[in-house]
């Protein structure tokens, strides 16, 4: 916070398109989509008007035993939407607590659907994880620097090297590993299956982790093993979904339906908080039975199924069929991977990955070893900074900078930040003046 305040942070006044303008009308281009929310741009019009239509309706009235049309149809248009088999809707209000309702649905449902099945109260995550910042989704997580102070608050886990293929564990090359860093979730899996209720991860992408991108089957696999030991799959698509890896969720690259998935981020096109759990049939009904039963799922949120969040959320989804953001995506990631091929040649750059609108930019003090820059040096920040001078806003993980435009950014605009970002790095890490 000292040096937060030290820096004078920008205050942003508005936005339009893929540019935020601060109170002193200096424009930025947004290369973080305002934290991986926005999607279409800033003050998109049919988003605009789809917010203040229904504020001529209501703002919000409760979800404690009524509901709301927006709501009834957003619900059905996720479903509609959704990996084959997700066919219920719980709302919430963002990431953290879209991944604890998954993670509380999941213990209930072995309990009251499967009793038989064993205890099944912990759960298997991958390290580097991050789900939130809720005391639940902390629990699955695993990034030391954000979680340690906390480790006391925590409920148990077990956890399993990711698929890092950089900085591999088992120092193995991928394809010839045949992804052998799958054979120690396996282990656990079969040893501990009913202890464990689930197993949770981000499909394809580990975002905060530093945009760590999982070979190709990876998911596949970890679902063939759920089913074979009875566990159930949760997939954390808040960072993943809503276009960012060039499909509508990232489950439907490997045609994987997981048994709950969490979204939120970019729900409502960056306008309003809104999240929601989804679930298979399978898991609604462990929750149905009398009253006396007691198999209500005792969870909620003030602001569940918010009309404003759900109206704004349905006209994103109708903006994505209006403007074909899914195809154009699709194409521009081609673009974005060009643009980003000679900065792979930089002498301080390690890796570099990427899927769809998702890119994370590893920078190494050693190329040769991928010794990591000491986190005291901050590279990722003054990369960061250096790209705010020039009119672009990122926000580094670590030594990770991640680049993660909103979806209608232009070609004019993707060649921009990449320039301004290539040269910021070559500045920050060579000290010199690039040739771009």
């Amino acid at each position: 916070m000292q040096e937060w305040e030290a820096e004078s942070p920008l205050i942003i006044a508005k936005g339009k398109g893929t540019y935020l303008i601060d109170t002193e009308g200096r424009k930025y281009l947004d290369g973080t989509s305002s934290i991986w929310v926005n999607i279409h741009g800033h003050r998109h019009s049919r988003l605009d008007r789809a917010l203040t239509t229904q504020l001529r309706q209501i703002a919000h009235s409760t979800f404690l035993g009524l509901s709301n049309p927006p709501a009834i149809r957003l619900a059905r248009e996720l479903i509609r939407l959704a990996p084959k088999g997700l066919r219920r809707v719980f709302y919430s209000d963002n990431g953290s607590t879209a991944v604890e309702v998954a993670l509380k649905m999941a213990v209930q449902y072995w309990q009251q659907r499967q009793p038989s099945a064993g205890s099944k109260q912990s759960f298997l995550h991958l390290k580097l994880a991050y789900h939130g910042d809720t005391v639940g989704a902390v629990s699955v997580g695993n990034i030391e620097l954000f979680h340690a102070r906390f480790k006391a608050l925590l409920f148990p886990t077990v956890q399993v090297d990711p698929p890092y293929c950089y900085r591999c564990p088992l120092s193995l090359t991928y394809p010839a590993c045949h992804m052998a860093c799958l054979d120690p979730l396996e282990t656990l899996l079969k040893t501990r299956h009913r202890d464990l209720a689930g197993v949770i991860l981000e499909p394809l992408v580990q975002a905060a982790a530093g945009m760590l991108t999982a070979p190709p089957g990876y998911l596949t696999r970890v679902r063939e093993l759920c089913t074979k030991y009875h566990v159930l799959l949760i997939a954390d698509e808040v960072a993943t979904g809503f276009g960012r890896t060039g499909k509508m969720f990232a489950c439907q690259h490997e045609g994987v339906t997981p048994d709950l998935m969490a979204i939120s981020k970019g729900l409502t096109g960056g306008y309003m908080p809104l999240a929601a759990t989804l679930a298979t049939e399978e898991i609604y009904r462990a929750f149905l039975g009398r009253y006396e039963d007691w198999k209500t799922f005792f969870h909620g949120h003030s602001y569940t199924g918010n009309p404003l969040g759900c109206a704004v959320a349905l006209a994103n989804l109708d903006t994505f069929r209006r403007e074909k953001t899914l195809v154009h995506v699709r194409q521009q990631t081609k673009l974005l991977a060009r643009l980003l091929r000679p900065m792979a040649s930089l002498q301080h750059v390690g890796d570099i990955r990427q899927c769809g609108f998702m890119v994370g930019i590893e920078l190494v003090q050693d190329r040769q070893t991928r010794q990591p820059y000491p986190l005291e040096q901050r590279i990722g920040h003054r990369v960061a900074q250096a790209c705010r001078v020039a009119g672009l806003l990122l926000r580094p993980l670590g030594n990770v900078i991640a680049l993660v435009p909103p979806l209608s950014t232009k070609p004019r605009e993707l060649t921009t930040m990449v320039a301004i970002l290539h040269q910021a790095i070559v500045d920050q890490t060579e000290g010199k003046t690039s040739l771009l």
